[in-house]
């Protein structure tokens, strides 16, 4: 096959050095001739692409890297489309985890208000950008980390584009896991479901050899001498999981345990206010014309393993090994889950190659998850509706929706200060 073109929007990301980092390595699974970064910020996008270069020469890779600051131009010829933008940036962000705690509110930039807030700004923009790739090259795969991903990913399948939702949380478990046991990732499957961020592993099964079938069950094994380890990273009482038989996203936290976190954030501090900081020692990082490599500090800003997942997922879209692989993507239900809407965005794995993404059949969802997620795609079916409507009303009825919200005070609240906090935002406002 010959060399793919890719380009990114967003790709004058601090984060866009991981991407480089993973293209680089695994070059001969997703073969790329050339990479185009787009982004409106043109000197952080120069010094990415920079940076991008000097990792792919680093490496011996022959890509060539080049930069546009207009999606139709940057788009034209590109097989796969990668979107990882941030729309208002980490002043946004910032405000999206602080507001929601004066109400007594979690204050997180995908999950409940502040996910809202973000998902209203964000949709209409993801949108603008899809319509321009199809007019310029319909046949390419949109590729979508940009959060809320579940709400954007929707919002792409609902207008008709050829897209599907990548998140790290499944890649980030599978390394965890496969760690434990000391074992190859590519052995370890997960019986991973639910929704983009709220997501549990009701299985992890141990591979004979990659992508084989059968296989033997061993998440029981993993609670019984991981369990103290696994509760710790996710900050999650360890008799809960224990009891619950089962692994839940870091995410589950907000729910679970709301109120505490909402008191740890108040003396903490947003993480928005972290990852600012730590962005701005690494782009004087990256204007090192000696780094040539993604530095360690980018560990922190996020999103590990994201370049692996990426590569997995395009290379089996384009069909660059002519298989069928079985990975964690977000994309349309189809009666997967039959107590979901058709056209809702669920996280489960799915079959993926070159002709499409095929959620596999899932075993009933026990109702203590099943409800959750019943309750979430609801929100998100309304906060869709205001991403795409606009009004307050929609706004409000997102938030009441939602079950960290869920009462009518407390929802006009929230719903006054996420407005006046993006107006500058929001055409209808």
């Amino acid at each position: 096959m010959s060399a793919l073109k890719l380009a990114i929007v967003g790709g004058g990301s601090t984060y866009t050095p991981e991407l480089i980092d993973g293209f680089a390595r695994l070059r001969d699974t997703l073969p790329i001739g050339e990479l185009v970064l787009i982004d409106p910020a043109v000197e952080r996008l120069e010094l990415i692409a920079a940076l991008a270069r000097r990792i792919f020469a680093k490496q011996g890779h022959g890509a060539v890297v080049t930069t546009a600051t207009d999606v139709a131009a940057g788009v034209q010829g590109a097989d796969a489309v990668l979107l990882q933008l941030r729309v208002g940036g980490q002043a946004a962000r910032n405000q999206d985890e602080t507001w929601p705690l004066e109400c007594g509110c979690v204050g997180q930039e995908t999950t409940g208000a502040g996910g809202l807030a973000k998902a209203l700004r964000t949709v209409p923009v993801v949108l603008d950008i899809a319509e321009q790739v199809r007019r310029t090259n319909p046949d390419a795969w949109i590729v979508d980390f940009t959060n809320p991903v579940g709400i954007v990913t929707r919002a792409l399948q609902t207008a008709g584009h050829k897209a599907v939702g990548l998140c790290n949380v499944a890649i980030g478990f599978q390394r965890k896991f496969a760690a434990h046991l000391g074992v190859d990732p590519e052995l370890v499957r997960l019986d991973h479901v639910g929704l983009n961020h709220l997501t549990w592993e009701r299985g992890v099964t141990l591979l004979d050899a990659p992508g084989a079938a059968g296989g033997r069950e061993v998440l029981p094994q993993l609670l019984a001498e991981h369990g103290t380890a696994i509760a710790a990273d996710l900050h999650l009482p360890e008799p809960v999981i224990r009891r619950l038989g089962v692994v839940p996203s870091y995410y589950l936290r907000y729910f679970y345990q709301h109120d505490l976190v909402v008191e740890e954030l108040k003396v903490k501090g947003s993480r928005a206010a972290e990852v600012a900081a730590i962005e701005r020692q690494l782009l004087e990082m990256y204007a090192d014309p000696a780094l040539d490599t993604k530095p360690e500090l980018l560990g922190k800003r996020g999103g590990a393993f994201y370049s692996e997942a990426a590569v997995q997922l395009i290379a089996s879209l384009l069909g660059t090994d002519g298989r069928t692989t079985v990975q964690v993507v977000n994309t349309r239900n189809d009666g997967v889950l039959p107590f979901l809407p058709d056209d809702a965005v669920i996280e489960v794995p799915a079959e993926v190659d070159a002709t499409g993404v095929r959620p596999l059949p899932q075993r009933p969802v026990e109702p203590l998850y099943a409800g959750l997620i019943a309750n979430v795609t609801a929100y998100e079916h309304l906060a869709l509706d205001a991403a795409l409507r606009g009004g307050r009303d929609r706004v409000f009825d997102a938030l009441l929706a939602h079950p960290l919200v869920g009462q009518l005070d407390l929802a006009e609240q929230l719903t006054d200060r996420l407005l006046a906090h993006n107006r500058d935002h929001l055409s209808w406002a």
